[in-house]
């Protein structure tokens, strides 16, 4: 979710404007899913659409599915990957550390920040193994592992809710499992993104850049298609992600005190 910049071009990097503003839409499509979220699990609003539908479940689907697989297709475009990563990491660590103090009940435990930080810091340490590796073939492999074990976390491997391979029990006994993939029965989270299935879907984006890159996407017009207020938030997706939650909270409590007068 950092800020993506393209080739070089003398001495200045050009942006990639299309992807600015792909991350700005979904930033504003979680900022609204995550105030309806506040108003069904803080303020008691009791909408059945948001709880239990497939709609709704596909909309928060599409924002962490576009997050992670742009985090992988962006993945050579950054400099400073091992950087990048500890940041977005430890910013995960920081949002586990608050929500655990502000709001117990709530706390997020390896949350999709967490995740694109790992997924970015194991990518950097084999990238000399991954651009080894063709990526058409490397790009299906990806995503049909990704779809594969998408349920890993409710113990099998299977395609859609069609368990295809139970997992031992045991492999889901501890912290560190539920990490990789595998909660034991009492963890909990607001905000659940393990490992895997998800570096999968890193690696998917991963390797469509590089696909795309060898067809020379860079001179697409697309490319450079932009929708300013889009692009502009999506400049600054992480410092937006870190504090878009407080504001919807205060938001939410100064309206609620203005109903009381």
């Amino acid at each position: 979710m950092t800020a993506v910049k393209g080739k070089n071009t003398g001495n200045k990097r050009t942006r990639f404007a299309f992807l600015d503003t792909l991350r700005g839409m979904m930033l504003v499509s979680m900022i609204l899913y995550h105030g309806c979220w506040n108003l069904v699990y803080l303020y008691g609003k009791d909408w059945q659409w948001y709880r239990y539908s497939k709609g709704a479940y596909f909309w928060q689907q599409s924002i962490c599915c576009t997050f992670i697989f742009l985090s992988g297709f962006c993945f050579l475009l950054g400099k400073r990957k091992i950087r990048n990563g500890l940041l977005i990491f430890f910013s995960g660590a920081l949002v586990s550390v608050v929500t655990g103090l502000v709001m117990p009940q709530n706390m997020v435990r390896f949350g999709v920040l967490t995740c694109i930080g790992s997924c970015i810091l194991l990518t950097a340490f084999l990238e000399s193994l991954l651009i080894s590796l063709p990526a058409r073939q490397s790009a299906l492999i990806s995503l049909l592992l990704f779809i594969f074990t998408k349920d890993l976390n409710q113990g099998f491997i299977g395609v859609g809710t069609r368990p295809l391979v139970k997992l031992p029990a045991g492999w889901y006994s501890s912290s560190f499992s539920a990490y990789l993939g595998f909660p034991p029965t009492d963890f909990s989270s607001t905000d659940y993104f393990s490992l895997l299935p998800w570096l999968f879907l890193f690696w998917t984006g991963f390797f469509v850049f590089r696909l795309l890159k060898s067809t020379g996407i860079w001179k697409l017009k697309l490319m450079q298609l932009s929708i300013p207020p889009f692009a502009q938030l999506g400049r600054h997706s992480l410092f937006i992600y870190l504090v878009h939650q407080p504001i919807l909270y205060l938001l939410g409590e100064i309206f609620l005190q203005s109903l009381k007068k």
